[in-house]
């Protein structure tokens, strides 16, 4: 079997930043996506090698083990395990028997052979090996995480369904325990890594579970005080603006932020700046008026 280079496969170097994996990763499958390219199998099976090369490229620590172990970076932990065994075993072998010559390379063979595709003992050939960990990338909009909701993902032709809290983060990661690769001989699956990745296209800025929104404010409530309608992430509410309110003047709305993450009902704050509003296009009477105003100021 052909070994893949998952670096040549999304066309980076070895020492490409994280950034630089996600966005050749995003170019790519965006390119051969099976959408894009019907009926075409050289696509469908370059868009499966993107996928797998990303699933472990952008995972560090699957990354650290392919950088060190290549093809078989899957089976590292194993690796590392027989061949420590082998080490003590090699020199409880020259102890007893005086052999400074210690394992020949047929006998590291053996060791290792159900790894690498030689020939095993039967107690390799046993060895259950854990499946390979999968990452995915879930995009959605901002609005979708303010309350908990299920969803569908299609993760390597199996539908998932999975249900996704309110107050999810942009960039935050989560895992599904056993939905990633098959295990070898009876091994335990791998996870499934799912990283959101929020747009917001609200008019709110939001840190963690607070949303900031700035807010119209005209000259004449500015200055004698009256009632606001303002928009909150999920409906309008009615301020009472004091007179005199500054331009730049902050007010907090207690518990109409986001929600806070698997924390059931309760929520951050919506922070609300004004931005005063100077009239335009004023009439003769009130450029009277306003006159008078600067006179008795």
């Amino acid at each position: 079997m052909a070994v893949i280079d998952y670096y040549k496969t999304l066309g980076i170097s070895k020492t490409a930043s994280d950034r630089d994996i996600k966005k050749a990763y995003r170019k790519l499958a965006r390119k051969y996506h099976p959408d894009l390219n019907p009926n075409d199998k050289e696509a469908e099976k370059k868009f499966k090698e993107i996928n797998e090369a990303n699933e472990v490229l952008s995972n560090p620590e699957n990354r650290k083990k392919y950088d060190q172990y290549g093809a078989h970076w899957k089976n590292s932990e194993a690796y590392e395990q027989a061949k420590q065994q082998q080490q003590q075993q090699q020199r409880a072998y020259q102890g007893q028997a005086g052999n400074s010559g210690g394992y020949s390379e047929q006998d590291f063979e053996d060791i290792f052979g159900s790894m690498f595709g030689g020939q095993a003992s039967g107690r390799q050939r046993n060895t259950k090996f854990r499946g390979q960990d999968f990452n995915a990338e879930l995009q959605l909009d901002l609005k979708d995480v303010y309350t908990e909701h299920k969803r569908t993902l299609t993760v390597n032709n199996k539908n998932i369904r999975i249900t996704i809290p309110a107050g999810v983060e942009n960039g935050q990661t989560i895992k599904i325990k056993g939905h990633g690769g098959k295990g070898v001989n009876g091994g335990p699956n791998g996870d499934l890594y799912i990283q959101f990745s929020i747009q917001n296209h609200s008019k709110f800025k939001r840190d963690k579970d607070n949303l900031y929104s700035t807010v119209d404010l005209d000259l004449y409530t500015a200055l004698l005080g009256g009632d606001l309608m303002v928009d909150t992430f999920n409906g309008k509410v009615k301020l009472t603006v004091k007179p005199e309110t500054q331009n730049g003047t902050k007010v907090k709305l207690k518990g109409k932020g986001f929600p806070k993450y698997k924390k059931g009902d309760q929520f951050g704050d919506l922070y609300i700046t004004y931005q005063i509003k100077t009239p335009t296009k004023l009439t003769d009477k009130e450029k009277e008026l306003f006159t008078e105003l600067q006179k008795l100021r």
